[in-house]
């Protein structure tokens, strides 16, 4: 819901005034190594013991902060499914469906009984198809079970009317996780490449194909692979709003995708409407002569790794080893998960926001939602501050830029409304037929928003992942309840700590509103220029200068970050750390000089902002994220931003010579 801008302001201002709760301030910080010089590599002046002395867990690729933080989280989530599954639940209570779901997982002697006996049917249907029409029956009725192969569809605000919800298409039909792997010839990437052909013989030996006819098989599904990675865009390409963008009548489609039939595939999929988002055109230009220049047998192979591959997790061991051994190589971890962690992911994925009630219930608490919302009024008033003392934007785009961050929704914790899981039919021993009646749960909610208003209450999260986000089509940031705690934020913590903490990541979020793509957002959601010419063409100036900079950062061996991918996120970095400082200036602590633990204020806010992201990753999962992650690796979105920062320089002697050091005209100045 959209609040007055005057409104905003007075909120703002009292906000600048409440007394605060009491807090304690943490005696000393442990864990700082004083062999690394702050001024050198502040990330390791931090995290350095840590980090040599951390144990990743072999059942995951990394630990620490930020999406590690989703492990131990996980623990949580599984005692709290561990005692419902276990208590005597009403039927049809969200009790009953989160226990019962959990146990019929967690049965894995039934589930391995019953081997990929729950995929038969479906396999057999794929031998049914004897044309392009039935094929293309076969896919759009499968992607309403979430059974996705080539066609991707999904129902979204529009981004030039965001207050209506519209049919959106956009690229996949892959199984590594870009267009780029298939075309690489480094030694990692090889590997990669290797093994999932091995997964793909794997799945089809699993369902009875000797060795010599499942090798051949999986080779053909990879020769369909590479065939439609070369039409996909690359992640950098992705980051252009508007050519991501593509609004096209039923009619003009039918005529250009006569194999794709999408007047047929619409009627499968359930979806009335006359017109739908194009998002990457290519794609399904190069799908529509794919459909006729592949035989339909070799379509059907490709249909069925791909049925397997979507259920194996869901199905007995041998799929689910199957599965790993291919991740493994990838992401680098050593052990499968524990049943009961696997479990309690897949109860978040799948009635997550049932789960979140009992999550919230245990462990939030109304004070921390209430601090974390004085948090961001303060961060909102200091970015105001910084537009009005721009000297490279105009008066009147700083008017619209203040506009738009007063318009900013904020959610707090967990939603105002809790989703009805009503119609999600759950039985404690048929974990395959759970998956899938969650998983129509999901397509029919989202098909009834088709062509209806954007309800602006509406999570993209659960409350329990440990996430933030800002949403350029609601202009809205999001902080789930999972996020708010330690590192990130402690209710009886000083300022110093939850400023330099969730405060960075508040004006992370907030900086998005104003990043490259979300720049080009006004503030009610909509694709729409507000710049002056003039102005966004500094802008565009600015943000390359962000590149250029990250683009100089290594990360393993010579691999370095990728800038023009990156840009985004980094500049909200950037921009993030020092909203964020000026924010805590507002505060009693932040006008002091008092020292705790031998650090000034100042200090502890750095180190809590290099604490945040103490991270340390398998190597294979560091490459997976160089090439598919559009944030910067742990280490880079501390000392990226902070050298940047002046007031870093002032509270840690920065000077010419040191590693952290850069000359002031090298510096990054947006927001």
């Amino acid at each position: 819901m959209k609040i007055l801008l005057f409104l905003f302001a007075v909120l703002l201002l009292l906000a600048g005034c409440q007394n605060k709760p009491e807090t304690v301030a943490t005696a000393d910080i442990p864990g700082i190594d004083s062999s690394v010089k702050p001024e050198n590599n502040f990330f390791m002046y931090v995290n350095r013991i840590w980090y040599d002395t951390a144990q990743i867990p072999p059942s995951q690729s990394g630990v620490g902060a930020y999406m590690f933080m989703n492990y131990p989280q996980r623990l949580r989530l599984q005692g709290i499914l561990d005692s419902v599954s276990k208590a005597n639940n009403t039927a049809g209570s969200i009790e009953q469906k989160l226990g019962d779901f959990y146990a019929s997982g967690m049965d894995t002697t039934t589930i391995n009984q019953r081997s990929f006996d729950p995929v038969k049917p479906v396999l057999a249907r794929i031998d049914s198809i004897s044309s392009l029409t039935s094929l293309m029956k076969f896919v759009a009725t499968e992607a309403r079970l979430n059974n996705t192969s080539f066609l991707a569809f999904r129902v979204g605000p529009d981004n030039k009317n965001s207050k209506l919800n519209i049919a959106h298409i956009y690229q996949t039909g892959i199984g590594l996780p870009e267009r780029d792997y298939y075309f690489k010839s480094d030694a990692p990437s090889v590997a990669i490449q290797q093994a999932y052909k091995l997964y793909l013989t794997r799945l089809f030996q699993l369902t009875g194909s000797d060795t010599a006819t499942a090798s051949k098989d999986a080779g053909i599904v990879y020769n369909i692979d590479e065939q439609l990675a070369g039409s996909h865009r690359t992640n950098i390409e992705l980051r252009d709003v508007n050519a991501n963008y593509n609004k096209m009548s039923v009619s003009m489609l039918e005529k250009k995708h006569p194999n794709i039939g999408w007047q047929n595939v619409l009627n499968d999929l359930g979806a009335k409407t006359d017109s739908i988002d194009v998002a990457q055109p290519a794609y399904y230009d190069k799908l529509n002569t794919a459909l006729k220049s592949i035989p339909i047998n070799k379509w059907k192979i490709y249909l069925k790794a791909y049925t397997l591959s979507n259920y194996a997790d869901e199905l007995s061991q041998p799929f689910v080893d199957a599965s790993f051994e291919f991740n493994k190589v990838i992401s680098g971890q050593a052990v499968q998960k524990t049943r009961g962690e696997i479990m309690a992911a897949s109860v978040d994925q799948l009635l997550g926001e049932a789960l979140g009630q009992l999550y919230v219930k245990k462990y939030f608490t109304e004070d921390a939602k209430k601090r974390v919302l004085d948090l961001v009024n303060n961060l909102q008033k200091a970015l105001a501050a910084r537009i009005d003392k721009l000297d490279w934007m105009s008066d009147s785009t700083k008017l619209k830029s203040k506009e738009k961050l007063f318009a900013i929704t904020k959610k707090i914790g967990y939603p105002d409304k809790w989703r009805d899981y009503s119609n999600v039919m759950i039985v404690k021993d048929k974990y395959f037929e759970n998956v899938v009646s969650a998983s129509s749960y999901h397509y029919l909610f989202q098909l009834a928003k088709l062509n209806k208003p954007v309800d602006r209450s509406e999570w993209l999260t659960t409350p329990s992942t440990v996430t933030a986000y800002y949403n350029p089509n609601a202009n809205e940031i999001v902080f789930p309840a999972a996020i708010l705690q330690p590192p990130y934020f402690d209710n009886n913590a000083d300022d110093a700590f939850n400023y330099g903490g969730i405060g960075m990541v508040i004006g992370h979020e907030i900086t998005h509103s104003f990043d490259d793509q979300g720049a080009q957002f006004d503030k009610e959601g909509n694709v729409k220029n507000w710049w002056t010419k003039d102005d966004y063409a500094k802008f565009k100036a600015r943000t390359q200068n962000v590149i250029d900079l990250y683009n100089t950062f290594v990360v393993l061996d010579t691999v370095h970050v990728k800038g023009a991918m990156t840009v985004g996120e980094n500049a909200a970095d950037v921009g993030g750390v020092s909203i964020a400082y000026d924010a805590f200036k507002l505060t009693k602590e932040g006008q002091d000089t008092t020292k705790i633990g031998g650090y000034t204020p100042d200090q502890r806010f750095f180190i809590s902002v290099a604490r945040i992201w103490r991270v340390k990753m398998k190597n294979e999962f560091l490459r997976l994220w160089i090439n598919n992650n559009p944030h910067s690796p742990p280490i880079w979105r501390v000392n990226g931003p902070l050298m940047n920062n002046p007031h870093f320089y002032e509270a840690f002697q920065v000077k010419q010579g040191d590693s952290m050091y850069l000359p002031e005209e090298k510096r990054i100045h947006i927001w």
